[in-house]
């Protein structure tokens, strides 16, 4: 695998929305953290999370072609397979009849999803900062279908398929993505 720095790059190449961007490095950081809960790979978990949405500009994030493209517009680098596996099929619309089955395709589905939901509910706040905001505030968020309504809560709580309870899943998104949400633009 080759430096962090090299797919930060080959990210910032593929996608020009700077909110997509930030949703990438939040990505990342909840899935080092989920990495780490499980005594994965941090960097193998992190660039899974980085570079998940790679082809999102070149797809129209068509569900149909998004996930997929995107791990084929990776082979060609140097990454683990089980990281293009996961980036495959973290939109499972586009897989046909597979389904998740894996840990680290389960991780990535939830972690990456679960960043959406908690930029939603830091907007809302007062300070508009993911350092405020609190876990029940967040899971609160989750059974109000209409707010934030384009995140999957579904994929949220594949969260539970690995073992990590909502709230528990939802405090460590949130540890996670404290320390970087000026990067985030929070």
């Amino acid at each position: 695998m080759k430096p962090r720095d090299y797919y930060l790059t080959l990210l910032e190449s593929n996608i020009k929305n700077p909110k997509m961007i930030a949703h990438s490095l939040a990505s990342e950081a909840v899935m080092r953290a989920l990495a780490r809960r499980f005594g994965e790979n941090e960097d193998v978990w992190g660039m899974a999370g980085l570079l998940h949405d790679i082809d999102v500009e070149l797809t129209g994030a068509d569900p149909l072609r998004h996930g997929p493209e995107g791990a084929a517009m990776l082979q060609q680098e140097d990454l683990p397979a089980e990281v293009l596996d996961a980036i495959g099929m973290h939109n499972e619309k586009a897989t046909g009849e597979k389904k998740r089955t894996t840990l680290f395709q389960h991780a990535l589905a939830a972690g990456e999803t679960i960043t959406g939901l908690i930029f939603a509910v830091a907007l809302v706040y007062p300070d508009k900062k993911i350092s405020s905001v609190k876990t029940k505030s967040v899971t609160k968020r989750m059974k109000e279908k209409a707010f934030a309504a384009s995140v999957n809560r579904e994929a949220i709580m594949e969260c539970e398929t690995i073992g990590i309870p909502l709230n528990e899943f939802t405090q460590l998104a949130l540890e996670a993505l404290a320390p970087i949400e000026e990067e985030l633009g929070f």
